[in-house]
């Protein structure tokens, strides 16, 4: 009931009375008081935006976006710039005003004006895993130690972000996508790569809309990893675990999607709908469990919560450690999320390590670590700060950090300079992708955009942009769905109108990159134990980890 200030008006009961088992009933009749106008337009605006949404292929449909990781790997949209296009989940929005007039003036004027629909977002659906269509969207080969992904198209999608309304393409590409240089876009968008609203872009000076939608289809090229193989060391009715080769992602990120322990776990081993328990960095080996379930993962996230599980750790180590048993209680900062380094600072996290020497071969040691926190990078950046670096640790255990290597948190630099000069040794080793970077796609002021595959990708793309046929054998992945925003997916090209392999935009495609050897894509660090209230699971100690290890 309404009640307004010249007293009750309007309110219209009806009264029914049904002969069938007695029953009563009662409905609503017209409320004439100064909301009503209000709320029947919103109501006849709602049923007019239903048919235009379907019709542009985003109503009641599935699609997924990968994440991203995305927020890196806890999850969050996983960031390209080499793609072109951030994956991006979108949020619960509410429409904007301009959707809501009257439906009939509403198609009128826009068949007048030939105004661009904009569909409204759809909420994201959590719980979905990868699918056999995502395993089948190319296939692994094994050379000289190494496994690699055959390159593949991929389609990167997002939802216009705030900051990008009432900006025009050519803006946000050349202010937030630094990868490729506006010549790619260009040709991209001749070759029908680039989509708005499931729509071929046809320009880059089109001004972006709220609850846009942008979908670019990419040529993929994923970095090698070890060819050593993902073994199971525990199955059962609750969990998954396996022993994790050094240098796999966990799960999708960056420029891995297919060389991640998901993805060989789902097409090795069909093993699908996992829920990760806990994370290890890329060049960490060793004990990884995963959840078959929901109420298993959150029991095993509660007992986490609760400090009941364990978690012991080998590594080898520069010098001799001490032979006492030596507690680290330093703060732990993160410098960059980004790039991916942290250190000791005062304003830090608090955290806490206790580490106890296992063996000392004159030159090295190998360490138990039993981390009593579970900060980013905790055991490598204290044992740099105790002065004794994992023997390859590519990050804590560069010249990139000063003359004492950060021991006892001397860093003579600012975190700007260490960054820049963490991310130059990087890439003049085309190692990049052990800070979780790719090729031009650094804060702005880290690297020289001048670099040689800079250079040659961009003149090969400006002589594609500005080429006067239309390319020909361009594939185009089939439009998707974007309900079920969670991973992002792409769908493979039809094999029997052009070689996946090859494509006439990328620039990975030209480079010719040396690969690793297969001992540089191991880190010195592994997963030996992880325990808790009723399970225990132990993985082999690696080869490095014996007393009689040698270096080369």
């Amino acid at each position: 009931m309404w009640l307004d200030r010249r007293g009750w008006l309007g309110l219209v009961v009806q009264w029914r009375f049904d002969l069938r088992p007695l029953s009563l009933a009662w409905t609503w009749g017209s409320y004439r008081g100064p909301m009503a106008g209000t709320l029947s337009t919103r109501a006849e605006a709602a049923d007019g935006l239903r048919a235009p949404t379907q019709q542009n292929g985003d109503a009641g449909s599935d699609a997924r976006v990968e994440p991203l990781p995305g927020r890196p790997e806890p999850g969050g949209p996983v960031v390209e710039p080499a793609a072109g296009i951030v994956e991006q989940t979108p949020g619960d929005r509410e429409e904007p005003s301009a959707l809501a007039p009257d439906p009939g003036k509403r198609k009128k004027r826009r068949g007048a004006t030939r105004e661009r629909v904009v569909p409204p977002p759809k909420k994201r659906r959590t719980g979905v895993s990868f699918s056999d269509e995502h395993f089948a969207e190319t296939s692994y080969y094994f050379e000289g130690g190494l496994r690699k992904v055959r390159p593949y198209y991929f389609d990167f999608r997002t939802y216009c972000k705030g900051r990008w309304v009432g900006h025009s393409l050519m803006h946000v590409f050349s202010t937030e996508f630094r990868a490729q240089p506006l010549a790619y876009y260009e040709a991209a968008i001749r070759a029908g790569r680039l989509h708005l609203n499931e729509e071929p872009v046809q320009n880059l000076s089109i001004v972006l809309k709220d609850n846009d939608f942008l979908r670019n289809t990419v040529h993929r090229h994923e970095p090698p990893v070890t060819a050593e193989p993902v073994r199971l060391l525990a199955e059962n009715e609750d969990v998954v675990v396996v022993d994790k080769p050094s240098s796999i992602p966990v799960h999708p990120c960056g420029r891995f999607r297919h060389n991640t322990v998901i993805f060989i776990l789902g097409k090795e081993h069909q093993l699908k709908e996992l829920h990760p328990l806990h994370r290890l960095d890329r060049l960490t080996s060793g004990v990884l469990m995963f959840a078959k379930t929901a109420v298993v993962s959150e029991r095993i996230h509660e007992q986490v919560r609760d400090r009941q599980l364990e978690k012991e750790y080998v590594c080898r180590v520069e010098g001799e450690f001490p032979a006492e048993e030596v507690t680290c209680k330093e703060p732990i900062l993160v410098v960059s999320y980004k790039v991916g380094v942290c250190r000791v600072d005062p304003q830090g996290k608090p955290c806490e390590t206790v580490f106890q020497r296992l063996s000392y071969n004159g030159r090295s040691s190998v360490v138990r670590c039993r981390p009593l926190t579970g900060r980013t990078h905790q055991i490598r950046v204290h044992l740099q700060f105790l002065g004794h670096p994992i023997l390859n640790d590519p990050i804590y255990n560069s010249v990139a950090w000063g003359p004492s290597r950060g021991r006892g948190g001397r860093i003579p630099k600012t975190d700007e300079e260490l960054l820049r000069d963490l991310v130059a040794e990087h890439e003049a080793k085309q190692s990049l992708d052990v800070l979780g970077l790719c090729d031009g796609d650094m804060p702005p002021g880290l690297t020289d955009s001048t670099a040689p595959s800079s250079k040659l990708a961009k003149d090969c793309l400006e002589e594609l942009a500005t080429a006067p046929q239309k390319m020909d054998g361009i594939v185009e992945t089939v439009p998707q769905d974007v309900d079920t925003v969670d991973l992002a997916q792409g769908k493979a090209a039809e094999t029997d109108v052009m070689n996946q392999e090859t494509d006439p935009l990328c620039a990975e495609c030209r480079l010719v990159r040396q690969d690793p050897l297969p001992q540089d894509l191991v880190m010195f660090l592994h997963a030996l134990r992880y325990k808790g209230p009723d399970f225990e699971y132990v993985s082999p100690l690696p080869p490095w980890a014996h007393d009689d290890w040698q270096e080369n």
